[in-house]
């Protein structure tokens, strides 16, 4: 059985093996890894070897920081089937969604490329009588991220190479359903030049989450994971006196007028709601159909869709939904599809109870499609994180509006329509921080920035773009005058 470890000062490390847990194969639905937990003691290894190395790396010009990036970049390409093959085994999610999900991440990669100019301060001359006023963009020193488990390649990435391109050194805790490709990446951050020390992995569950957000050397906390955790985190590392950026959790609507393109809206919906199998921040399990006739000429298309949905192995390449990620989370979302039928809502489509012949062992789920969702249930208030889809109805407009606007979660959200008068009001009156017009799962580009509204995000700047050159880096800024003075005289 393969032991996977801790990746600190270049090197790969053995912790003590005291806490331990399973790794699966979700196709399969059998353990294909054991993960060593770390402790307190490791992470502060990992710390120290980090704060030796980071005054050096801080040192080097902006240029050569981005020269080992590009060079980064080029090795995360070059393995890119290695890479994807990994994070398919341990997530479950489809080889095609890896390839995005790797995509995704090497677009951020990408970006900070141009740390030379990302990291600019700025300058004034003559601010008053022979004053000038600069800024300078400085790094914080040891910095951390909380990876979650269904994207373990693209959010280390967004997180890890803004982080060191700004000349930070980084601690990554991975999420410890899905660690490994998490540590082949910074292999690869190694071999294309990065110094010992500087990006490190230490895995584990809640203790080390607990020591990186208490260590006094961590001077930054970058979280992605459920709203609950995101707030412990964002309450303890801001406590702790650290800058702290938390994304939580995510019930994003799809809101749909009566003008929109229906077959265009099942299509992105489907996509959006079971893409993935659900297991993403960004996915869209609740859709809002204004009137009566919306809602039921797109639940017929829906009950005509469903059915042909292809579930596979994440291997198959014919497959259009793989596994959810382990057996609890299976029997998680499992009962919020009872909690729904109990709660009042009509079960439609019950994706509960059925196996992949030749894989009954696996993480599978069939696609859930629930009709009267009411905003009073709980499972409409939660996020479900699966492939179940919910129709919550509305009457006009301004009630459909209110369903994001209202519910405690602000992530994404999405209109479909061909008016641009009714876009551009959705846009201006929506209360969420991420807006699709006919677009399903509005992730912004990478020089831009990811990041909810309300309990959806903590912390003041966003993932990636400049937000993220903003987080890893603090600014100094410097007024200098300097005194009139006559040449030497021979």
């Amino acid at each position: 059985m393969r032991t996977i470890s801790h990746f600190i000062n270049g090197q790969s490390v053995t912790g003590t093996g005291a806490v331990t847990s399973p790794v699966f194969n979700p196709s399969a639905g059998q353990v294909q890894a054991i993960l060593e937990h770390g402790d307190a003691a490791i992470l502060a290894e990992a710390v120290a070897v980090a704060k030796a190395a980071q005054p050096a790396w801080a040192s080097i010009n902006p240029q050569d920081r981005a020269r080992v990036i590009f060079k980064f970049k080029a090795l995360i390409e070059k393995h890119r089937q290695e890479l994807i093959h990994l994070m398919s085994s341990e997530h479950g999610k489809l080889l095609e969604d890896a390839m995005g999900e790797l995509q995704r991440g090497l677009d951020v990669v990408e970006f900070v490329c141009g740390i030379p100019h990302l990291q600019k301060g700025e300058f004034t001359q003559g601010a008053g009588p022979g004053i000038n006023v600069y800024s300078i963009r400085e790094p914080l020193g040891v910095v951390a991220g909380i990876t979650p488990f269904n994207f373990p390649a693209m959010i280390p990435l967004w997180m890890l190479a803004p982080a060191i391109a700004v000349g930070n050194a980084f601690i990554l805790k991975p999420s410890e359903r899905a660690p490994s490709v998490a540590v082949r990446l910074v292999e690869l951050a190694h071999e294309a030049g990065l110094p010992p020390g500087i990006l490190n992995v230490v895995n584990g569950g809640k203790e080390v989450g607990e020591a990186i957000t208490d260590h006094p050397d961590i001077k930054a906390v970058s979280f992605i994971g459920s709203t609950g955790v995101a707030k412990l985190v964002y309450a303890r590392g801001a406590g702790n006196g650290k800058r702290v950026q938390c994304m939580g959790g995510a019930k994003n609507h799809g809101v749909i007028l009566p003008d929109a393109d229906l077959d265009q809206v099942v299509a992105d919906v489907l996509a959006g709601a079971f893409g993935s199998a659900g297991e993403r921040c960004m996915s869209m399990p609740v859709i809002v159909p204004i009137g009566r006739k919306t809602a039921n000429a797109v639940r017929e298309r829906l009950l005509k869709e469903i059915p042909k949905l292809r579930i596979g192995v994440s291997v198959d390449p014919d497959a259009q939904m793989g596994p959810v990620v382990t057996p609890e989370h299976k029997k998680k979302i499992e009962c919020y599809i009872q909690l729904a039928a109990d709660e009042g809502a009509e079960l439609v489509v019950d994706g509960r109870g059925r196996t992949l012949p030749g894989h009954e062992e696996g993480f599978f789920l069939w696609p859930t499609l629930i009709d009267h969702t009411t905003p009073s249930m709980r499972s409409y208030q939660d996020e479900i994180f699966g492939p179940v889809l919910q129709i919550v109805r509305a009457e006009t407009f301004d009630e459909a509006l209110s369903y994001p606007n209202l519910h405690h979660q602000g992530n994404a959200v999405t209109v479909f329509t061909r008016s641009g008068d009714w876009a551009q009001r959705f846009v201006a009156e929506v209360a969420v921080g991420m807006v699709g017009v006919n677009f399903p799962m509005p992730t912004p580009v990478g020089y831009y920035c990811h990041g909810g509204w309300k309990d959806s995000a903590f912390g003041d700047l966003n993932q990636y773009g400049e937000d993220s050159i903003r987080f890893f880096t603090r600014t100094k800024v410097v007024t200098q005058r300097w005194p009139h003075c006559r040449p030497a005289e021979d």
